[in-house]
């Protein structure tokens, strides 16, 4: 079993960025993999057991499922379904938790997931860097321009 971990500094308060996290069906709007994304069966984007059916950028068609989400804690969990790529028992989770040295957001993001023998590198690679990195990068960009967009008015 891999297990991975990624966490990151995003220098705005936890709320900020607990808005555009916690839409288990928004990251279609933020995270640059992702092109399009639905809730199966027209439930609630915060629903335990929703499924979300997307698509990337690239034409892979995924499906996963909340696990868990927490308004208190500023965090879910959710599995992968269907992927073609070779993840197996995949689960992940997101945590935020203020940084109260300048008020910023401390972000967590981890795993665990099988794969084919051979894979392990370059599974944890591919997880770690264009998924996970890249979320870090986008929702920092985003907040970035936001700010810079409120500074003008």
């Amino acid at each position: 079993m891999i297990r991975l971990v990624r966490s990151t500094i995003i220098d705005a308060p936890t709320d900020e960025v607990w808005a555009l996290l916690r839409d288990f069906n928004g990251h279609d709007q933020w995270h640059p993999a992702v092109g399009k994304s639905v809730i199966e069966r027209g439930q609630s984007s915060d629903k335990v057991g929703c499924v979300r059916h997307f698509f990337l950028r690239n034409g892979s068609e995924l499906r996963e499922q909340l696990l868990t989400l927490s308004d208190l804690e500023q965090s879910f969990s959710y599995c992968l379904l269907e992927t073609p790529i070779p993840l197996f028992n995949y689960v992940a989770h997101v945590r935020l938790a203020p940084v109260t040295d300048g008020n910023r957001t401390f972000w967590e993001w981890r795993c665990s997931f099988s794969t084919r023998k051979g894979e392990e590198a370059e599974m944890a690679r591919m997880v770690g860097e264009d998924i996970y990195d890249a979320g870090f990068a986008a929702i920092r960009s985003r907040l970035v321009a936001s700010a810079g967009l409120e500074g003008r008015a």
